[in-house]
């Protein structure tokens, strides 16, 4: 006879794939803000590149040569958390803070990308998962 197995527990809500963008002034902020953000389990992953931006600031027409954008990787259900701290912790005076719409994502990133987010101590490992590419996320 088989012992019966107990009940696991039910699976967390369905959450949703997210992905918040912001520029920062230098590497150094924008990468502060990564360790952070990931660090309280609020991003699964941050990808920060060097960009140059033109924009309108105060009637004028600006160009940043040195600019850094950070694309933070999140969850439906942690994403308005992400923004605020964003917001609160930027060193612009205006930050973009930009929310862009998945509408589909892969399933084994979409598992990591929610436990990686699931609460502030999340993702303590320094292994990327495996995409068969042999990169990171």
């Amino acid at each position: 006879m088989v012992a019966e197995a107990e009940a696991a527990p039910p699976p967390p809500p369905a959450a949703e794939p997210a992905m918040i963008v912001s520029t920062y002034p230098d590497k150094a902020a924008a990468s502060g803000a990564a360790a952070d953000l990931v660090g309280a389990g609020l991003a699964a992953c941050v990808n920060i590149s060097e960009i140059s931006s033109f924009y309108s600031w105060e009637g004028k027409m600006m160009e940043d040569e040195r600019e850094h954008i950070a694309i933070f990787k999140t969850t439906s259900d942690r994403k308005e958390e992400l923004k605020e701290r964003i917001g609160a912790t930027h060193p612009y005076d205006v930050p973009e803070i930009a929310e862009i719409a998945i509408s589909d994502i892969n399933g084994p990133y979409m598992r990591w990308l929610a436990a990686s987010t699931r609460s502030p101590t999340a993702a303590t490992t320094t292994t990327a998962p495996d995409d068969g590419r042999g990169g990171g996320p």
